[in-house]
């Protein structure tokens, strides 16, 4: 237990994203009773146990998929039924991430950007900013923030998307907007925005149902004009905006 504790103490000093699996409910024949502990890094690795065996190497895998929410969850398993665990038993698991933020990719560094990546840190978010533009990335000094320059759609293949990923589409190109949300549309994550006037939107909506294949259903959950819809006009409102957003999603889906 005090070694548990401790290592507790060290993921949370250093920032180490990881697991807390704990039994919270053991019947039967089972390798480990209620209150054992297991956390679960990001790359596999774990600090104590749950039992060994196929029950432990299942949960290991519902914490990795877990890495990709960042939401607890209660698994219960029946070791014979599910597991072909000779010993029998049920088990029932808490699984919960720590330390596992959602990362928000800012797609445009401009003044509308730059606002929203210096709120986002502070509301939860570990933010990223992508931009063409040397210079834009060269003014975003913002703690916290990681920054990267290059071609938007070149870019898309060496990042992380899954559905703990926000997507924010605020380039300075109408074309850029379109294309990257095409490209965004089909990938997994638990938001995604593009900024744009109604006939825009409108214009991409209808774009992309009828010339890309995408259904009226996901065109539905994607979020443009980004944003709380309230009267804001300067890149900052607009920021806050889109980070009210944010914000209702995360807390919405943590629920």
């Amino acid at each position: 237990m005090f070694e548990m504790l401790a290592e507790l103490n060290r993921i949370r000093e250093e920032q180490i994203p990881a697991v807390l699996c704990v039994v919270v409910e053991s019947s039967g024949s089972t390798p480990r009773k209620a209150g054992s502990k297991m956390l679960v890094y990001a790359d596999g690795g774990i600090s104590g146990t749950i039992g060994g065996g196929a029950i432990e190497y299942q949960v290991i895998q519902e914490a990795l998929r877990s890495f990709g929410t960042g939401i607890p969850v209660l698994k219960d398993f029946n070791l014979l039924k599910d597991l072909s665990m000779e010993c029998g038993g049920r088990m029932l698991v808490y699984l919960e991430p720590i330390g596992v933020v959602p990362h928000l990719y800012i797609f445009g560094g401009g003044h509308v950007g730059k606002a929203l990546a210096a709120l986002t840190p502070g509301l939860g978010f570990s933010t990223t900013v992508i931009d063409h533009r040397e210079d834009m990335i060269a003014a975003l000094h913002i703690p916290s923030v990681k920054t990267i320059c290059g071609d938007y759609f070149s870019l898309l293949g060496q990042l992380t998307f899954n559905r703990n990923t926000y997507i924010a589409i605020v380039t300075p190109k109408h074309e850029f907007d379109e294309k990257l949300l095409m490209a965004c549309a089909g990938l997994e994550w638990a938001y995604l925005g593009m900024i744009g006037s109604k006939r825009k939107v409108s214009e991409i909506r209808q774009k992309a149902v009828n010339d890309y294949g995408f259904s009226d259903e996901l065109m539905s959950k994607i979020d443009m004009p980004i944003g709380i819809p309230f009267a804001a006009e300067t890149p900052a409102e607009i920021a806050i905006s889109i980070a009210a957003r944010l914000i209702d999603v995360k807390n919405s889906l943590q629920k």
